[in-house]
């Protein structure tokens, strides 16, 4: 897991603390903890005995910032491993294959090698991602079997 990935987490729990008024409490206050709130707060790394980790949490403001930077998407790691289940797996292979075409353009076909090095710059199985697609009627082949042509989920061709 890489820092910025950590961060994203921290920010999520600083948000989760704030929207919950059992959660708010027990950080903020000396409020008695049941089990499941004790739990939820023994996993916030960034909040102590003596309360909040100032220093983590102006580095993670800082990633957050990062993210908000126009290379962002750099930031992050490839999927190294695609969800097994196919309700979990199938958005992210149709989301993964729209960026794609849409940096690549997607009124054209794109030759295999190039649509392959494509998605391994998201994810690591380059095959499921291509293969889902094209169960899924969002990528179809061209005639000679060489590119595959952008057709999109409503069929029309459109940007993802």
């Amino acid at each position: 897991m890489t820092d910025l990935t950590r961060s994203v987490g921290r920010a999520r729990q600083a948000v989760a603390v704030l929207a919950s008024p059992t959660l708010r409490a027990a950080v903020v206050g000396d409020a008695e903890l049941d089990d499941r709130t004790r739990t939820a707060i023994a996993a916030f790394d960034w909040l102590g005995d003596d309360g909040p980790d100032t220093p983590l949490l102006g580095r993670t403001a800082q990633d957050l910032q990062r993210l908000q930077a126009p290379a962002a998407l750099l930031e992050f790691d490839r999927i190294a491993r695609m969800p097994a289940p196919d309700d979990q797996r199938h958005p992210l292979s149709l989301r993964i294959v729209g960026l794609v075409f849409e940096r690549l353009g997607a009124t054209r076909p794109i030759p295999e090698p190039v649509l392959n090095a494509a998605i391994a710059m998201f994810a690591e199985d380059v095959a499921i991602v291509r293969r889902d697609a094209v169960d899924l009627g969002v990528l179809e082949r061209t005639d000679d079997g060489a590119a595959y042509r952008y057709v999109g989920q409503d069929g029309s061709g459109g940007s993802a």
